[in-house]
């Protein structure tokens, strides 16, 4: 047990990864919390929605891999903006490392996993919280972790500088330039829908 991998814990953006059958899956969750230190207990909330909350339900185990400064968009995409529905997050996790029980996490762009057992659940209006026993935790770098304010600045896309008129989606920043954006259009950077876009 690092202590150190558990003083991580008290800001940033994390994956959390769960493991069915031969299936896997990961989301992006923002609040992790260590509770009590004797024994050490972590809560996290995840969608009800997220295939990975479905995951953790049936397995009752999970990892929490801790991102860094120096994680890509790429990452943040794959997890965290598309809905846990989408059947590329259920595909190839074989560039990931696994921890003894087999759960995926991310070797490259986290300083520290955590692996957990679950103790407890509390149903929430859209999520679910899980309160679990960590068996494992290990630092894997010294690199900061990432901040949500860090993310907004320096990883997330911004609106593109060349169009003058068009709409913008609010949760990534693409522009889709043109006067109509179609009810049915659908973001090819984060999935979200016509909703979620403002006319610029």
């Amino acid at each position: 047990m690092d202590k150190t991998a558990l003083y991580k814990l008290s800001y940033g953006l994390f994956v959390l990864s769960a493991k069915d059958g031969d299936r896997d899956n990961g989301c992006i969750v923002n609040t992790v919390t260590q509770l009590t230190t004797e024994p050490n207990i972590i809560s996290v909330a995840v969608n009800k929605q997220n295939h990975t909350r479905d995951m953790i339900l049936k397995t009752g185990a999970f990892n929490v891999s801790i991102l860094t400064e120096s994680v890509p968009m790429e990452i943040i995409k794959r997890f965290g903006f598309q809905s846990g529905r989408d059947a590329d997050k259920l595909l190839d996790f074989s560039d990931y490392a696994r921890t003894n029980d087999g759960l995926f996490y991310l070797n490259k762009h986290a300083n520290a996993v955590i692996n957990a057992e679950v103790t407890g659940t509390r149903e929430l209006s859209t999520h679910t919280l899980f309160l679990a026993y960590v068996n494992t935790a290990q630092t894997l770098s010294d690199e900061p972790s990432v901040t949500y304010d860090y993310y907004q600045k320096n990883i997330k896309p911004h609106p593109q500088k060349t169009a003058k008129k068009g709409w913008r989606c609010k949760v990534c920043g693409y522009v889709y330039e043109g006067d109509d954006l179609p009810a049915d259009f659908i973001c090819p950077w984060c999935k979200h829908g016509a909703d979620d876009f403002e006319q610029i």
